[in-house]
C-alpha cells in the first residue's frame, strides 16, 4: 500500500556519501531478501543513532547488538542523520510489509524538528525559518501525536516497542519500557557513586568533530542493555 510519501512496505531512499550503507541509503543489511527466522528489531532515530562521524561497528546500535549475542534477533539500524520524531514515523510505516518488525526501539531526536512533505520530503531543523510560529505547545504536541502513531504501530501488530532519547528526555506519560535515566548526550562522562564525574581533559567526539563519539554510543547501548536485557527477548 503507498498514498503519497507513506508506504507500508518500502523505505524513503536516502544518500549518504562516505558511509556503508544499503541501497537504501541505511546502514543495515539489505532489506530483501529477509532471512527466515528470528526477530527483527527496528531501530530509528537521528543522526546520533545513524552514527555520523563514527565507523559502524562503533555506533550505539551496533554496541547493543553485540552485547545482545549470537541470538535470534535480527538489527536493523534505520536511522537517518536530520530526521524528526516525524520522519522516523514515516520510516516506521514503511517496516511493517518489509521488515515485519517484532521490536521497535526508537531514539527519538530533537522535537522541534519536521518534516515537511511537499514535493520530495524536506528535513526542517527547529532554527529553519518556516518553523517561526512553533513553540514549546506545539513541539510537545507534534512530538506525542508521534509516540502515539508508534504505540499504535506496535499495538497493531503485535511488536514491543522500547523508547529512548538522543539529546534531551521528554515524558512520555503511559507508556512503559522508557529509558528516562540518560540521553547519547548526557551518557558519558558517567556519574560515579559520590555524585561527581570522572575527571575528563579531551571531549569525546565523532571524527566530523560534531557529534558524540564512540564512548558515548558504547556507554548507552550498555545502560540500555542493562535496563531492558530481559525483555529484549
Amino acid at each position: 500500500m503507498k498514498f503519497g510519501h507513506y508506504s507500508d512496505n518500502q523505505l524513503p531512499m536516502h544518500h549518504n556519501p562516505g558511509y556503508v550503507t544499503n541501497s537504501h541509503g541505511y546502514r543495515c543489511p539489505e532489506f530483501k531478501p529477509l532471512p527466515d527466522g528470528g526477530k527483527n528489531v527496528v531501530v530509528l532515530g537521528c543522526s546520533h543513532t545513524f552514527g555520523q562521524g563514527l565507523e559502524t561497528e562503533q555506533t550505539w546500535v551496533s554496541r547493543l547488538a553485540s552485547m545482545c549475542g549470537k541470538t535470534h534477533l535480527r538489527f536493523w539500524n534505520l536511522g537517518q542523520p536530520g530526521a524528526s520524531p516525524q520522519k522516523c514515523v514515516r520510516i516506521l510505516t514503511g517496516t511493517e510489509k518489509l521488515l515485519f518488525p517484532n521490536i521497535i526501539i526508537m531514539c527519538w531526536p530533537f522535537k522541534g524538528r519536521r518534516e515537511r512533505l511537499d514535493k520530495e520530503p524536506v528535513d526542517l531543523m527547529s532554527t529553519d525559518p518556516m518553523l517561526k510560529h512553533e513553540n514549546e505547545h506545539t513541539d510537545t504536541n507534534i512530538f506525542l501525536q508521534s509516540v502515539f502513531q508508534v504505540e499504535k504501530f506496535a499495538e497493531r501488530t503485535s511488536a514491543k516497542v522500547f523508547h529512548c532519547f538522543a539529546q534531551d528526555v521528554y515524558e512520555i506519560q503511559g507508556a512503559s519500557n522508557v529509558l528516562s535515566e540518560t540521553t547519547i548526550r548526557e551518557c558519558w562522562p558517567e556519574w560515579d557513586k559520590h555524585g561527581t564525574r570522572e575527571s575528563i581533559t579531551k571531549p569525546d567526539v565523532a571524527s566530523d568533530g560534531k557529534h558524540y563519539g564512540a564512548k558515548h554510543h558504547d556507554t548507552f547501548a550498555k545502560k540500555f542493555y542493562d535496563k531492558f536485557r530481559l525483555k529484549l527477548k
